[in-house]
């Protein structure tokens, strides 16, 4: 098993202390995550009227929604690698059919 790494990152202008068995510019690029998404969001009118609470609720849910839309995207990818890997396979298959036709 691999070691756990520590990094110092920069989350909401606060200094904290990462860990994980991921390689520090995996911790820092997750931070930079967070932080570009708490950005994004504060840049939208009324989102600092809200509560800590609610503001921490709506950036785990944006965060959440890219999750799910990336992994959707991924299963969507994955299938079409399925579906031109298959294709691949019959063109190759017709190919051989069509060489041994005409061979005889």
């Amino acid at each position: 098993m691999a070691d756990k790494t520590y990094t110092n990152v920069t989350l909401f202008g606060r200094m904290y202390t990462l860990g994980g068995f991921e390689d520090e510019e995996y911790l820092r690029r997750i931070a930079t995550v967070v932080n570009s998404k708490e950005t994004e969001l504060r840049k939208m009118s009324g989102f600092l009227r809200q509560t800590a609470d609610y503001q921490s609720m709506l950036l785990a849910l944006n965060l959440a929604d890219d999750a799910c839309k990336a992994q959707d995207k991924a299963a969507r990818l994955e299938s079409r690698v399925a579906e031109l890997e298959q294709e691949i396979y019959s063109l190759k298959h017709e190919l051989v059919s069509k060489r041994m036709r005409y061979d005889e």
